[in-house]
C-alpha cells in the first residue's frame, strides 16, 4: 500500500512544481511579460515673454434695433415680405388701406386750387380799389393753409405704404391682414434687427481691475494692445473672426461692482443671433519670463491646483502649483515649475504617482487663425 502513494506523491509535486513557474511568469518576474509604461504626452516647460488674457462671459445684441409702426390709422391690407429675411432700408413692409387717405388728398387739392383762384381774383381788384389789402391777405393766408393741408394728406397718404426704416432681418409680423392698425397710438407691426456687424455686451469684475493697475505699477506686468478680441461659441469653439473693443465704462457699477464693455464682431454669415450667451476672450497685459503649460495639465484637489510631471527617473511625480491668469488657452505658472521640466498634457486619467511612463512630445490638433477685426481686412 505504501509503495502505492509514493509514486503519486512525487507526481503532485511536479505538477506544484511547474505550476509556480508559469505564476511566476504571469508575475512579471524578471524575464517576464509585464505591463509596460503607460504612453503619454510631455509639454516641456519652458520660460518666456506671455500676455494675459482675460476669458468673461457676454451675451449678443443686435448692431442696430428698428420697430416697424403703423403712422397712419387704417385696417392692414397686405404684409408684402417674408417672416425672416432680410429686407432693404426703404423697402415697403405693409399697405394700410389707402382709400380715405386719397379722398382727402385729393379734397385738400381742390381746396388748394380753389384758394389760389381766389387770390389770382383779388390782386387785380386790389388796383382799383375792388377789395381792400386785408380781403388780398386773407386770401394769401387761405393759400398757404390749404398749402399745408396738401403737404399733411401727401404724407398721410404716403404713411399708408409702411417702410422698413433699416437694413436687417425682419422678424415675425405683429399683425396680420383684416387688423386695425393705428387707433390712438402708433401699432407695432414688426421688428427689424441688423446683426451684421453684432454688438456682445460683457462686465469685467471691478477688482480685476485694481489688481492689474497694481501689477502695473509694481513693474510686474506690462499693459497690452485690447484691441483684439476672441469669442468663444457656447460649443467651446472658436469664432473664425476676430472682434474689437469699442468702449469701457469709465464708473464702475455700485449694484454689480463691475465695468461694462462691448465688443464689436463681423457677422457676415448671420452665425451669431441676438440673444446667445458667449465667452469673450481679450489681451489684459504682458508679463515676462513667464511659464505656460496647457489648460488640460491643470489640475485641483481640496489642497489646491496640481500638475503631473515626468521626474529624472521616468516617473509620474505629483506637482502643486499656483497659477497666475490665463494667456489663450494655457495657464500661466507663477509657482511651483521651473523651465525644462516635463509636464504631462495627455494621458493624466492612465498614470498615478510613482508609476512608470513612456513620455512623448505632444502636438495638439492646431485651431484656424481667426481674421482680422470687424469691419478690417489682412
Amino acid at each position: 500500500m505504501k509503495l502505492k502513494i509514493l509514486p503519486m506523491l512525487v507526481l503532485s509535486a511536479t505538477i506544484a512544481a511547474c505550476g509556480g513557474k508559469g505564476e511566476d511568469k504571469m508575475a512579471g518576474g524578471p524575464g517576464g511579460a509585464g505591463m509596460p509604461p503607460a504612453e503619454v504626452d510631455v509639454v516641456a516647460v519652458s520660460s518666456g515673454s506671455a500676455t494675459i488674457t482675460q476669458e468673461l462671459p457676454g451675451r449678443l445684441q443686435a448692431f442696430r434695433t428698428a420697430q416697424v409702426r403703423a403712422r397712419v390709422e387704417g385696417i392692414v391690407e397686405k404684409r408684402l415680405f417674408e417672416e425672416g429675411s432680410d429686407v432693404k432700408a426703404g423697402q415697403t413692409l405693409f399697405r394700410i388701406d389707402p382709400r380715405n387717405y386719397q379722398a382727402a388728398f385729393e379734397a385738400a387739392k381742390a381746396d388748394l386750387a380753389v384758394a389760389r383762384l381766389t387770390l389770382e381774383r383779388y390782386r387785380p381788384l386790389l388796383d382799383i380799389k375792388a377789395v381792400s389789402q386785408q380781403e388780398v391777405d386773407l386770401a394769401d393766408a387761405r393759400v398757404k393753409q390749404a398749402e399745408a393741408a396738401v403737404m399733411k394728406s401727401r404724407i398721410d397718404l404716403d404713411n399708408t405704404a409702411v417702410p422698413a426704416p433699416i437694413f436687417g432681418r425682419i422678424g415675425r409680423a405683429a399683425v396680420t391682414e383684416g387688423a386695425l392698425a393705428g387707433r390712438g397710438e402708433a401699432t407695432l407691426l414688426a421688428t427689424i434687427e441688423q446683426i451684421d456687424p453684432i454688438y456682445v455686451n460683457f462686465t469685467q469684475p471691478g477688482a480685476d481691475l485694481f489688481r492689474l493697475k497694481k501689477a502695473f505699477k509694481s513693474g510686474k506686468f506690462k499693459q497690452a494692445e485690447r484691441a483684439g478680441v476672441e469669442l468663444i461659441l457656447e460649443d467651446g469653439s472658436i469664432y473664425a473672426q476676430m472682434g474689437r473693443l469699442q468702449f469701457s465704462d469709465l464708473a464702475i457699477d455700485p449694484a454689480t461692482g463691475s465695468v461694462s464693455l462691448r465688443a464689436l464682431f463681423a457677422n457676415p454669415r448671420h452665425e451669431l443671433l441676438p440673444g446667445a450667451f458667449v465667452r469673450v476672450r481679450f489681451p489684459e497685459a504682458i508679463v515676462d519670463s513667464a511659464i505656460r503649460v496647457p489648460q488640460r495639465a491643470v489640475l485641483a484637489d481640496p489642497q489646491g491646483q496640481y500638475v503631473m510631471v515626468v521626474d529624472s527617473a521616468g516617473k509620474a511625480a505629483y506637482r502643486p502649483v499656483k497659477t497666475d491668469g490665463m494667456s489663450g488657452g494655457d495657464f500661466i505658472i507663477a509657482e511651483g515649475l521651473k523651465a525644462g521640466e516635463q509636464v504631462i498634457a495627455n494621458g493624466l486619467q492612465k498614470i498615478r504617482p510613482g508609476a512608470p511612463v513612456k513620455p512623448s512630445p505632444w502636438n495638439p490638433t492646431p485651431t484656424p487663425a481667426a481674421q482680422s477685426p470687424a469691419g478690417e481686412k489682412k
